[in-house]
């Protein structure tokens, strides 16, 4: 069913029953063998990341894992990646172009996890490099906005040749509830807050931040990892036959664009 308000598609955005990072994973890549470690710190369960093969392709996949049920999800924190999470996103990207795989990646978070340890452990700087290495990164990358796509959380896995959102997921520098108690000081107005947002994929898509808003009829069946599945291979088929120094190119410019038809309106 199609949500009303911008809080509507919050709320869906953040339901309990939408697919995770690991169903996707499970349902669209065959012979996945997951890889673990950062080889600096540690592994961190809230960022799943290997190889495998999306319709015959061999690729690399990256997805932020919020967890099932009240165990899993306080072992992924809840979606919250801690930096030895991107940077082991960032190792395996660079594997990735090492071995002329192409990366794609399911984001749902709500934001990079924000603890005074996370902090301690250089989290701006594990996303500042991310953000840096995506965006030179020889080799295709698509990312697809499952669920949340929250802050520099998100963006650290979207720095891509193409992103793509579901219909109902969300795509925001801030929640609603924390915007509205800056503003406001009462998180009570995030309904207020999401409208102004403009974190709905229809209005990712009109501002031209995302290329394609994907419909979540059927979401969870096979049906529709079976278009997800044929759309993501049509594309990674077309990326890959362009040029690397063109690829790359196209990857800056694209980001380097955004917001300059509304700078030139004003």
């Amino acid at each position: 069913m199609a949500e009303n308000t911008a809080y509507d598609r919050v709320k869906a955005a953040r339901a309990n029953n939408r697919p995770t990072g690991k169903d996707y994973i499970n349902a669209l890549v065959d012979n996945f063998l997951e890889l673990h470690g950062d080889r600096r710190f540690g592994d961190d369960p809230a960022i799943v990341g290997g190889v495998g093969w999306l319709g015959g392709v061999a690729v690399t996949v990256i997805a932020i894992e919020k967890g099932r049920g009240a165990k899993d999800r306080l072992t992924r924190n809840f979606g919250a990646p801690n930096p030895e999470g991107y940077r082991k996103a960032l190792r395996l990207m660079k594997q990735a172009e090492k071995f002329r795989r192409p990366v794609v990646c399911f984001v749902d978070t709500s934001g990079a996890y924000c603890g005074i340890e996370a902090e301690e452990r250089g989290q701006g700087q594990a996303i500042a490099e991310n953000l840096m290495e995506m965006m030179t990164l020889r080799t295709p990358i698509i990312s697809v906005l499952v669920g949340e796509g929250g802050s520099g959380g998100a963006l650290a896995l979207a720095v891509a040749d193409e992103v793509w959102m579901l219909e109902n997921s969300i795509y925001s520098v801030i929640s609603p509830e924390g915007c509205a108690s800056i503003l406001w000081k009462d998180s009570g107005k995030a309904a207020d807050a999401a409208q102004s947002l403009k974190l709905t994929a229809q209005d990712a898509l009109d501002m031209g931040i995302i290329e394609r808003v994907l419909p979540e009829k059927e979401m969870g069946k096979e049906g529709f990892y079976s278009v997800l599945r044929a759309e993501l291979c049509a594309k990674i088929e077309e990326l890959e036959i362009l040029p690397l120094p063109e690829l790359t190119e196209m990857r800056y410019r694209r980001f380097r664009a955004l917001g300059a038809q509304q700078l030139a309106g004003e």
